[in-house]
């Protein structure tokens, strides 16, 4: 049975409650409050939802996730990044990174990245939780990505791009920055053939939970542009 959250409790379900159809559904309702977001993330779980829906709270099993040292650069994504076409930052324009990931997509009728959602993860971002990677090109933002950072742990959300490679350019930017910096995992949430050419792969439930476990209070070296 789905578990339906009040706005009085930021306790969710264990994770072994999500549902097997629709793989990962956990819980429903609640709100889009800071607390609930840092706390769902250290749960294990993340909002992803439609506008009009109740917000819907997942853990997939399995996860997609990237550890740093299994990061796969082609030979002509290196050679792209070394010819310098891009210009990559962190944390310059959190809010225009967050507002290109929602715009609307070829392959897609809408957009789950919410005006309700953009707001609650710019204040994040305010908070120094949330952080953005831009990519660049002639001072043009063509590229970039979003997600939280969390002891050494960095989770993924959305990602975008308006010219060829950029979105590829900024994650191997992110990527690197991380490593250097301590970080152990990165959560990719769910599977696309984008990912696992960067060297993105599934982990079990479980695996992943005791990724948080261990990791999610450990400090790190990372240091971001404000």
């Amino acid at each position: 049975m789905l578990t339906w959250l009040t706005r009085d409790s930021l306790t969710f379900p264990p994770l072994d409650k999500a549902l097997h159809d629709p793989n990962g559904l956990l819980a429903a309702g609640g709100d889009l409050t800071p607390e609930r977001l840092v706390q769902a993330y250290r749960h294990g779980c993340f909002p992803w939802y439609q506008d009009g829906q109740p917000i819907l709270w997942w853990s997939p099993d399995p996860r997609t996730v990237l550890f740093p040292d299994e990061l796969h650069v082609s030979r002509s994504l290196a050679k792209f990044i070394r010819q310098g076409h891009c210009q990559v930052s962190f944390d310059t324009d959190f809010a225009a990174v967050i507002a290109a990931c929602a715009a609307p997509r070829d392959y897609a009728d809408g957009t789950w990245i919410t005006d309700s959602m953009q707001a609650a993860y710019c204040e994040l971002h305010r908070r120094g939780i949330a952080h953005s990677v831009e990519v660049r090109q002639n001072g043009e933002l063509v590229g970039g990505l979003y997600g939280l950072a969390m002891g050494r742990l960095f989770f993924g959300e959305s990602m975008f791009s308006r010219a060829d490679n950029a979105s590829k350019v900024g994650f191997v930017a992110l990527v690197e920055h991380l490593k250097a910096a301590g970080f152990v995992l990165i959560d990719c949430q769910m599977p696309t053939n984008h990912l696992h050419s960067l060297g993105a792969r599934a982990i079990s439930r479980a695996s992943f939970a005791e990724h948080l476990a261990r990791h999610l209070d450990q400090p790190n070296t990372a240091t971001w542009a404000r």
